[in-house]
């Protein structure tokens, strides 16, 4: 067989069932579901399917991984959609032919990145893999030129958070799709196409356990009577949420029920009847409706003194409030300093010039 007269193309919707159907009867891990940012490849020659290939979202912490690109916490979670995971690898039986697998994850290299800015509207600057030492070496991944990085410590993402024991460790190996890839993960701030979105974090243990008690002083708009949460908590997830990138009552509510019970249990959620209970969309909504933002304000002021790292630079920037009009006829102006790196708002001034 000549391996030039091999191609690497989308799995078009007709042959997605055929596609599952394969993998789940010849890949040891099975079929893998499309969940979020997903492509399927097949490889084929003429009619012939050769082997398939599936690049879903990258893990969401890899020490390995993280200590070789070098970032830190805050750059890692807005920039891990950069980064892409070869989840499935599959060559079809009778198709076991040597240098057949490097060539097809060298084509699937070459393409990877237009494809998915087509599809998702953004590029990938690094590829991740894991592969099991006791059923393979990684031997296909090393003969197409991916880097070996160490091992996994072993523990698993469940539902629930991650597993109490650690389990099989998995070897990591990486593959730069562009040659400043590492340099450019780290860069204090990401410029068109890289920048995917606003800022955001992700939060550690200790910064959701301490969330709440920035808030405990706010006073509580609401009756006693059919308080169900406590306010610092409702308004720490509402923070936490936001600091995630979460927009919108919604999206922050959403964002709650994803929450596991180690979680919840940092964030001081209601405990009934062996559950930890989050508050819902309209709950969320209408705390923040009601909250003192003055005082809200303050608090968020406080955690971010705590919390946030040092900027390098910071921005002076103003705007118009539009048809927003104070009592002496003056319209509104807002002088704002934001940190280049963190982005996050040190301070804000109210301006009222005359019309």
């Amino acid at each position: 067989m000549n391996l030039w007269e091999i191609l690497v193309r989308p799995v078009h919707p007709v042959e997605e069932q055929r596609y599952q159907q394969l993998m789940q009867e010849y890949h040891y891990l099975g079929f893998l579901p499309k969940i979020g940012e997903t492509l399927w490849y097949v490889a084929a020659l003429g009619d012939q399917w050769v082997a398939l290939l599936s690049f879903s979202a990258s893990a969401l912490k890899c020490a390995a991984r993280d200590c070789w690109i070098g970032w830190n916490l805050r750059h890692q979670y807005d920039r891990l959609k950069l980064i892409v995971n070869n989840s499935r690898f599959l060559i079809l039986p009778d198709w076991h032919l040597p240098n057949l697998g490097s060539r097809i994850l060298s084509l699937c290299q070459r393409r990877l990145d237009a494809d998915w800015q087509k599809v998702f509207g953004h590029p990938v600057v690094l590829l991740e893999t894991f592969v099991d030492p006791q059923r393979f070496q990684g031997t296909v991944y090393k003969a197409a030129n991916w880097l070996y990085v160490g091992n996994t410590k072993g523990f698993r993402r469940t539902r629930y958070g991650y597993t109490a024991t650690a389990q099989s460790p998995k070897m990591v190996f990486l593959k730069p799709l562009q040659a400043d890839a590492r340099s450019l993960l780290c860069r204090a701030i990401l410029q068109p196409p890289y920048c995917t979105g606003g800022s955001k974090i992700m939060l550690k243990a200790d910064q959701m356990q301490s969330l709440p008690s920035f808030f405990t002083d706010i006073p509580d708009p609401r009756r006693a009577q059919g308080r169900r949460h406590r306010l610092a908590t409702v308004l720490a997830i509402a923070a936490g949420a936001s600091l995630c990138g979460m927009r919108g009552y919604r999206a922050i509510a959403d964002w709650a029920k994803s929450l596991g019970k180690k979680a919840r249990q940092r964030f001081g959620c209601r405990y009934t009847n062996g559950l930890y209970i989050v508050p819902s969309e309209y709950i969320i909504r209408d705390v923040l409706v009601r909250v003192d933002p003055v005082h809200l304000d303050r608090a968020l002021q406080r955690w971010n003194e705590t919390y946030a790292q040092e900027d390098e630079s910071l921005a002076i920037d103003g705007k118009t409030m539009c048809n927003a009009i104070d009592d002496q006829g003056h319209q509104t102006h807002v002088l704002s300093v934001v940190g280049h790196q963190s982005k996050n708002c040190y301070t804000q001034k109210k301006l009222g010039l005359c019309l």
